[in-house]
């Protein structure tokens, strides 16, 4: 099955957005998930000023590259976080931070994610990946012990920040797809169900599978694939590996990226514990055509070389033809 393969520029946003898509056309990329943050794309010009979309897409076009979904993790998150901190103003952009009050922040985080609706119509995309932030993740450890009232209104919270914001994807014909991510208010699967309850499953809400947050939590990401096939809006070829040796714990104990004490760390596609066949056999199954986006995350390879050997694997993968289209194809030639 043919589907474009995408690199997802969060990881780059050091770079140029010009010298990625650079990188990205001689890969053999078919486009880019643009980050909304660096130089790469700011929603607010790309939502009020033709010329800043026309500048876009010519750098795309002249690199062979399209945009299939644009990203906005970092001002997601400061939608519903509680508590607001020093790790939030090293993620936002000073105008969204402004003085650090918290519901401040949230307020114009909230803003912020209405804009990337806009900005998304404007360059032709029907998909924003991003994050959700969550009032009630602190309470994930569940000691002291958490009134069920709590979580609750954790998922009123959620609901209550996020409608507002979903009537402006609507209203620009986008839908947004939440990275169920721990620290979001969807992490696993059953808080995925919980989640959609919470806004009565809008249409024009679904979710970035990224199977790389499901492995260390011991989730099987093809029965989520499943189960949810109609809320699949993005895919993620991201990759992790469990480092459970009895020594290093699930939690990781606040260890950086790469130290061999972490419980689990990302690692270039193919290199870790994803299922990578099955999945994509799943999403063939599921008749998802929608890109597969090379998220490269890892700390202990040069990502010079881990996104085109990511791009490889990805081709390989989505040239498994799905088993009817296989069956229709022989059948149509007898």
């Amino acid at each position: 099955m043919t589907r474009p393969i995408t690199l997802f520029t969060g990881q780059w946003a050091d770079l140029p957005f010009e010298e990625v898509a650079r990188l990205a056309g001689e890969w053999g990329y078919d486009g880019l998930e643009i980050a909304c943050w660096g130089d790469h794309l700011d929603v607010h010009r790309a939502a009020t000023d033709d010329d800043y979309v026309a500048g876009r897409l010519e750098i795309l076009e002249r690199h062979g590259l399209q945009v299939f979904a644009i990203a906005n993790h970092l001002a997601g998150q400061a939608v519903c976080d509680d508590p607001i901190d020093e790790r939030h103003q090293g993620i936002l952009s000073e105008q969204v931070w402004g003085d650090g009050d918290a519901e401040g922040v949230r307020q114009r985080a909230a803003e912020v994610m209405k804009d990337t609706a806009r900005a998304a119509a404007r360059l032709g995309v029907r998909t924003v990946t991003g994050f959700s932030g969550s009032s009630i993740w602190k309470c994930v450890a569940m000691f002291p012990p958490v009134p069920d009232a709590m979580i609750r209104r954790g998922y009123e919270d959620f609901a209550d920040r996020w409608n507002p914001i979903l009537d402006v994807f609507e209203e620009e014909g986008v839908r947004f797809a939440l990275e169920v991510h721990p620290s979001e208010i969807a992490y696993d699967y059953w808080t995925a169900r919980r989640t959609l309850e919470a806004i009565g499953d809008r249409d024009v809400f679904g979710f970035n599978f990224d199977p790389s947050h499901f492995i260390w939590q011991d989730l099987d990401p093809v029965m989520f694939v499943q189960d949810f096939a109609e809320k699949i809006f993005h895919v993620h070829v991201k990759e992790s590996i469990k480092q459970l040796n009895g020594r290093n714990g699930r939690l990781s104990s606040h260890l950086a990226w790469a130290d061999p004490r972490r419980g689990w760390d990302f690692v270039t596609a193919g290199h870790g514990d994803v299922p990578w066949e099955p999945v994509f056999r799943t999403l063939n199954a599921i008749g998802y055509e929608g890109p597969t986006s090379v998220e490269w995350e890892d700390a202990g390879m040069d990502r010079l070389h881990g996104a085109p050997e990511a791009l490889a694997l990805v081709r390989r993968l989505n040239s498994i033809a799905s088993p009817a289209a296989a069956f229709d194809a022989a059948f149509s030639a007898r």
